[in-house]
């Protein structure tokens, strides 16, 4: 697995994938749109293959960049006439990640006909099913594990998508949320240990849509039914939705990051509204970590609500101190090194008129390699701030994830063999206070066993 950060500093989610069935909507069409609502699980590429399982090829749509420079002009999709369609919208592993070949859906031809499958995750034992393939005569045209998972199909000897399925599933160790169409019927699927979020939902006028946050639902009118089980397999298709366990002895380790950074304030996940769990981080962390300031300000957007939760229990002001360039695009643009030095930022800057005399509370939602924290802080600085004290609404990340989620190498870490108070030193904060693991379970509030911690912890759900 390649490891390593995205631009803003922050941990990045892989991808977002999303699909459905049903007779009568225009499925392509929605399903772009379902598209928008998870383009911050990844913004390298988007992809839609749709289908009308009546001997017909798929047809299929991918390439890099936002869902709306993939798909420009949606109405073109409203002219395809289908009864499912997938989708996915990606972040890279690789370094530079601009490339092709790996964006999703991917579409295939094999014995029993075309498959599309899109996928969200990273597969532990990728390398090792690649090689037996390899071995066996398998020619892969990507790293994807969508492409492995499509080899290990085509060479199951059932004509069923779901048979074959049940069969190779339990040979995947990892994370994984996939989604795939023959052009007959649609499967969701979830890693037995629940790493990567996937929810269920419906169309009034009848069939049935899966993806990774409810806050697509909204988007296409859909009515959310539940989550999907880890290691439970959801079929769409003529007959409406069923299910079964594909994997024996489940447990579920969904990311805690999700509530903390990853999904949609509007998303709920396990019957939790992710923006009332932000909230309540802020107030735990005020409560935690209480400090004699001015202001509060939040770093936009993930820690807005966190900052206005600390705000609120600390009965301090809530300013915006910091604003959000909404326009600069995924462009990485090199400033100068003089513009480096004084710590001018394309995509935030601090209000002066906010700042300036104040002792300033900065609330994020974490802290990864504590460049952007420097940055930050001198910014504020530099707009007059006297003091500026960093609260993070969640525990320091001291260990890479090995389950789909980017993350540096464990030595480039900031918080790996070192205390608060050299992190504060490093980063120039007046004070710095992480939220405690415990106070982060509380704020989700649900039995703590149904987490992944490991970043924080240190305590892989399943070896790396």
């Amino acid at each position: 697995m390649h490891h390593g950060v995205a631009p803003t500093g922050k941990l990045r989610e892989a991808c977002g994938v999303c699909g459905g069935f049903a007779d009568d909507q225009p499925l392509a069409f929605m399903t772009c749109f379902a598209l928008y609502a998870l383009q911050h699980r990844g913004q390298e590429s988007a992809g839609i293959t749709a289908g009308p399982g009546e001997g017909r090829k798929m047809w299929t749509k991918r390439g890099l960049g936002l869902v709306s420079e993939v798909f420009p002009d949606t109405a073109d999709l409203k002219g395809i006439v289908c009864k499912m369609a997938i989708g996915h919208v990606r972040y890279p592993y690789d370094a530079d990640g601009r490339d092709f070949e790996n964006s999703q859906p991917l579409k295939l031809r094999y014995r029993h006909g075309e498959l599309a499958i899109a996928h969200n995750g990273h597969l532990l034992n990728a390398r090792e099913l690649r090689e037996e393939l390899e071995c066996q005569g398998a020619i892969f045209q990507t790293d994807t594990d969508s492409e492995l998972l499509a080899h290990m199909i085509a060479r199951q000897g059932s004509e069923s998508l779901e048979e074959a399925l049940a069969e190779v599933v339990p040979r995947l160790k990892g994370a994984f949320a996939f989604v795939l169409t023959d052009g007959h019927k649609v499967i969701g699927l979830r890693d037995g240990n629940g790493f990567r979020p996937l929810s269920l939902a419906s169309f009034t006028d009848g069939g049935y849509f899966v993806a990774s946050e409810t806050c697509a639902f909204d988007t296409i009118g859909a009515t959310y039914i539940r989550d999907i089980e880890p290691g439970e397999m959801v079929i769409l298709d003529e007959e409406g939705v069923h299910s079964r366990q594909a994997v024996e002895s489940p447990s579920t380790n969904l990311c805690i990051f999700e509530y903390i950074y990853f999904a949609r304030p509007d998303s709920n996940l396990q019957g939790r509204n992710v923006h009332l769990v932000r909230r309540e981080l802020g107030r735990r962390l005020a409560r935690e970590h209480p400090v004699e300031a001015d202001i509060v300000s939040g770093v936009p957007d993930s820690s807005i609500a966190a900052a206005s939760g600390f705000a609120e229990e600390a009965g301090l002001p809530y300013e915006m101190g910091l604003v959000k360039n909404r326009y600069i695009g995924r462009t990485f643009i090199k400033p100068t090194q003089k513009m480096r030095e004084e710590g001018v930022d394309l995509k935030l800057n601090a209000v002066k008129k906010i700042v300036e005399g104040k002792r300033v509370v900065l609330v994020d939602d974490s802290i990864v390699r504590g460049t952007t924290s420097l940055k930050l802080i001198r910014i504020m600085k530099r707009a007059g701030a006297t003091e500026v004290h960093l609260r993070i609404s969640s525990p320091p990340v001291t260990g890479s994830c090995y389950y789909g989620i980017d993350t540096p190498d464990k030595q480039d870490l900031i918080a790996h063999k070192r205390s608060p108070a050299e992190i504060s030193e490093m980063i120039s904060a007046d004070s710095i206070g992480f939220l405690s693991l415990d106070q982060v379970k509380g704020a989700v509030d649900l039995p703590e066993d149904v987490f992944c911690t490991a970043c924080f912890s240190g305590d892989y759900p399943v070896e790396p």
